[in-house]
């Protein structure tokens, strides 16, 4: 069937109408063979591979390569379960330094698909495959590995993240396998409140490509910290130490540059360790959902910082007002970091951008009634 895969990727980037597509493909399986096509077009940024089996809700679900690889360098594993596997990439990925590995699904044809990317990767000899519920006693007695890890699906948007919500739930694979072993790992959802775990370990937060993109937990034997931050691909890692000093103090107004801290940094709670990190004198200046700022007379030279802006106004917070001050500048484009309602964020945008005709991009910042005009360096 790869053929065929290949050949429906190469007629979809043609834009041929679907109805010709599958004219040329087995009546039987061509549902399947578009899917996968689509998948794997819209996985190119996310694998290094370009033939994985997968369909959209796998890719979907599926842990980023990068995340993958540096979790699996991270553990390197002697033997570990994956109870939850879906198409199988951070299993396989563990497996690369596991002498045993188990892959776990329900779904039948999920876990054909990561046995078809383990063989991709080079590992299929590495894992055993099990298909089943990996919380009956049937699957659980399968099982002989030192480390179980699980990736839960998330339910729908919820007031509050919480555990047992989770598929497979956390606590009910911690019941199953916890006669096994003393070594777990979680992916979470990172908005969830850490007051919540009911284990002690390590919170790990990992930034990709500057947006938050997972909350690893490690149960004690496999901590490093109590919490951790990791920004990928750079693989700069961050931990909490209760005991330094608290240096963190608030400015009451933009100093000459400012300086956008990583989400996972704020996840975890390890600001103050940040400020002691960098070599130069900062304050904080905003801390909101999407973003927290700090702020020095300083230029600071940090590869933890997610992105660094020289100061070039403040001025009132009016679209008029700031295009009027971007076109003295020689500004021509825009990019807004602010928080602004959907319905109205373009026709904000349009009105601070109307007219100008320069080269030069501005980041606008709102800060209390004041817009920060700023340039990245």
């Amino acid at each position: 069937m790869e053929e065929q895969i290949r050949l429906a990727v190469e007629l979809i980037r043609k834009g041929w109408d679907e109805r010709k597509i599958r004219a040329r493909l087995p009546k039987e399986n061509a549902d399947e063979i578009i899917e996968i096509a689509r998948a794997r077009i819209r996985a190119k940024d996310k694998f290094s591979r370009d033939d994985l089996w997968m369909d959209l809700n796998g890719l979907r679900y599926a842990t980023h390569e990068v995340v993958a690889d540096y979790r699996a360098k991270r553990l390197k594993p002697k033997s570990i379960a994956d109870v939850s596997c879906g198409i199988g990439i951070q299993l396989i990925f563990y497996a690369k330094y596991a002498e045993e590995a188990y892959a776990i699904d329900i779904d039948e044809r999920k876990l054909f698909y990561a046995m078809k990317n383990a063989e991709k990767y080079g590992v299929k000899d590495r894992i055993t495959f099990i298909r089943g519920d990996s919380l009956s006693e049937e699957v659980v007695n399968q099982v002989d590995a030192d480390i179980i890890f699980s990736d839960p699906a998330r339910p729908p948007e919820m007031p509050e993240r919480r555990l047992e919500d989770l598929l497979p739930s956390p606590l009910a694979v911690y019941d199953a396998y916890k006669h096994k072993t003393d070594s777990f790992i979680f992916d979470l959802p990172p908005q969830i409140r850490r007051e919540r775990i009911p284990w002690k370990g390590e919170f790990e937060y990992i930034d990709l490509y500057g947006k938050l993109n997972r909350l690893t937990f490690y149960f004690e034997p496999l901590a490093k910290a109590e919490r951790s931050a990791v920004l990928l691909p750079k693989g700069v890692r961050l931990e909490s130490d209760s005991s330094l000093e608290n240096i963190v103090e608030w400015s009451e107004k933009p100093k000459r540059y400012l300086y956008e801290v990583p989400q996972s940094i704020d996840y975890a709670d390890i600001i103050n360790e940040l400020f002691h990190k960098v070599d130069g004198s900062l304050e904080m200046l905003m801390r909101e959902k999407r973003r927290v700022l700090a702020t020095s007379d300083e230029e600071i030279r940090s590869e933890y910082f997610k992105r660094c802006y020289v100061v070039v106004g403040v001025i009132p917070f009016h679209p008029l007002r700031i295009n009027d001050f971007l076109k003295k500048e020689g500004f021509g484009k825009v990019t807004l970091r602010m928080s602004i309602p959907d319905r109205e964020y373009w026709s904000f945008k349009r009105r601070v951008e109307n007219g100008l005709m320069g080269e030069k991009r501005a980041y606008v910042f709102q800060f209390k009634d004041r817009a920060i005009v700023a340039e990245g360096f």
